[in-house]
């Protein structure tokens, strides 16, 4: 009884190992076959998430501003004018950050272009 356990194991174990070789053999040989690069692909994926990211960014920051100046133009208390003009700050700011990224990314891309800096 053991012996055929045993057996089953071992079978079980050489099927599996099988399966993990061929696995590998197939990931290993998907990029090769394939027309586009893991990075290019990344890259594509990148560029789509930065531009709705940008979009939604424009669309908050358009309105939280509105926002803050309504409370800016309406409200008599000061404290409450100089929140909202530091929140305008803070917008105008944060837009001009998240929308430079791209700028920035697309001016160091070909310089760093292949993996070897040529700076």
């Amino acid at each position: 009884m053991n012996k055929q356990l045993s057996i089953s194991n071992k079978l079980q174990t050489a099927y599996w190992s099988a399966v993990a070789l061929l696995s590998g053999i197939i990931v290993s040989i998907q990029p090769t076959l394939a027309a586009d690069t893991i990075w290019n692909r990344f890259s594509t994926i990148m560029k789509d998430v930065y531009g709705e990211i940008v979009a939604i960014s424009t669309i908050v920051a358009v309105t939280v501003a509105a926002i803050a100046l309504v409370v800016r133009m309406v409200s008599r208390n000061q404290r409450a004018v100089d929140e909202a003009t530091s929140w305008l700050k803070r917008i105008i700011i944060t837009w001009i950050v998240l929308n430079s990224l791209g700028f920035v990314v697309a001016y160091l891309q070909p310089l760093i272009q292949g993996g070897n800096y040529t700076g």
